[in-house]
Order: C-alpha cells, then sequence, then structure tokens
C-alpha cells in the first residue's frame, strides 16, 4: 500500500532537512535505505536496485577520498559526497512523484490549505516531465530509425549532433507543452474559486504516521548529537 500524497511530501521535505543540516554518514545512509523501502514495497525493485547501487558506489568513493591517493582522488571523492549527500532528495522525490497521480497531488494539497496560485502551477510540472520524457524517446527513436547517434553512450560521443537533434527540438516543444497543459487545466476548472470536490480520496492511515515517525528519528538523533 502506498503512503498518503501527504506523508510523501513530508518526506521529500525531510530529506531536503537530511542535506541541509549534513548529518553524519551513518545517518544519511539509514535514511536512504528508509526511503528506498516504500518504492520497494510499490514494486518498483528496479529503481530501487539502481538507486542503492549507485548510492553504494557513492559512500565506495567518498571512503576511497580518504586514503593517499592524490589529488585526483581527492576531486572525485568530493564529487561523490556532493552527488551522495543528494541522493535522499532524489530518492523521495522519485517515490512522491512515480506513485502519485495529479489528482491525488491535487487533494493533497487541498487538504493542506495550499493556496491555489500554488496548486496550478505544481499540476503543470506533474503532468510536464513526463510528457517532456515521451517527447524525448519520440525524437530518440526518430533518430535512430534514421541512423543519427545509435546506441546508449552515443549522446557523449556526437555532443554536437545531441545539441542539434534533441535538446533544441525539446526546448521549442517545451513551450507549447506548458501552455496547453495550463489551458487544459484552467478548462477543467481548477482556477475557479471556491470550494472544490475531489473524487480522490485520501486519508491517513497509522501507516503513513508511524513512517513519518521513523524517518524522522535518525534525522533527529543526527542532529541532536545522540548519534
Amino acid at each position: 500500500m502506498a503512503l498518503d500524497p501527504r506523508a510523501k511530501l513530508y518526506l521529500v521535505a525531510l530529506a531536503n532537512l537530511l542535506l541541509f543540516f549534513h548529518v553524519d554518514v551513518a545517518v544519511e545512509a539509514l535514511t536512504v535505505l528508509l526511503l528506498l523501502l516504500p518504492l520497494a514495497v510499490a514494486g518498483r525493485w528496479t529503481v530501487v536496485a539502481r538507486l542503492g547501487c549507485v548510492y553504494l558506489l557513492l559512500l565506495v568513493g567518498t571512503w576511497a577520498s580518504t586514503l593517499d591517493g592524490g589529488g585526483w582522488l581527492h576531486m572525485l571523492g568530493l564529487l561523490c559526497v556532493g552527488i551522495r549527500m543528494m541522493m535522499s532528495c532524489l530518492i523521495a522525490g522519485i517515490y512522491a512523484f512515480a506513485t502519485t497521480t495529479a489528482s491525488q497531488f491535487v487533494c493533497a494539497l487541498r487538504r493542506m490549505r495550499i493556496p491555489e496560485a500554488i496548486v496550478i502551477p505544481c499540476v503543470v510540472c506533474i503532468r510536464f516531465f513526463p510528457t517532456i520524457h515521451d517527447d524525448y524517446h519520440q525524437i530518440r527513436d526518430a533518430m535512430a530509425l534514421r541512423g543519427i547517434a545509435q546506441g546508449p553512450f552515443a549522446l557523449l560521443r556526437h555532443p554536437a549532433q545531441s545539441l542539434e537533434y534533441i535538446l533544441m527540438p525539446l526546448l521549442m516543444n517545451a513551450t507549447g507543452v506548458a501552455q496547453d497543459l495550463s489551458v487544459a487545466a484552467l478548462t477543467k476548472g481548477i482556477g475557479i474559486s471556491g470550494p472544490h470536490t475531489c473524487h480522490t480520496e485520501i486519508r491517513m492511515h497509522v501507516i503513513d504516521w508511524t513512517w513519518m515517525l521513523i524517518c524522522t528519528v535518525p534525522l533527529a538523533l543526527g542532529i541532536g548529537g545522540a548519534w
């Protein structure tokens, strides 16, 4: 069972606090593990495996930077530390947006008494990135059909072609996509003042409060110096 959207937003805020307070590595690793578990429960095992492997590699890179290996090793360690500290935010964000529909997100924001001036842009953003993702894959399929920049590392081998055939079409299409999504949201009456009804029902359960508390404990101990 997926967590309530409000619990997911709390986990996103908690992950950002973890980055802000720069806690110990053990606290960070435990929190990352706790954030990966809901993704596993939601059936996203492939995503969990990839994110977990990336985090483990970053931990190894951080540990290797402490060895006496020269300046390049320390530069690699700094890069690993920077990416590793953002992994908790990335994991919490992936879980929140990959397992929450737009209607659930809107319902959660309105239950939290968020102003409509914030709700509408958030809804547009939720639908914007999946649309851009689909457009990207369509562009890559068209390029592969014409024999342009084929292979997983083709974009790195041919940066000029990537800029011409992928980035520019995406940027030109992004403005139109944002306008279409905004018009669609307003057409459905999302901007009408007054009380709104929603067919989607959300409710905070015991598991939501329990998991929020469990994920908060490591951060609280890390900030309080008890870890």
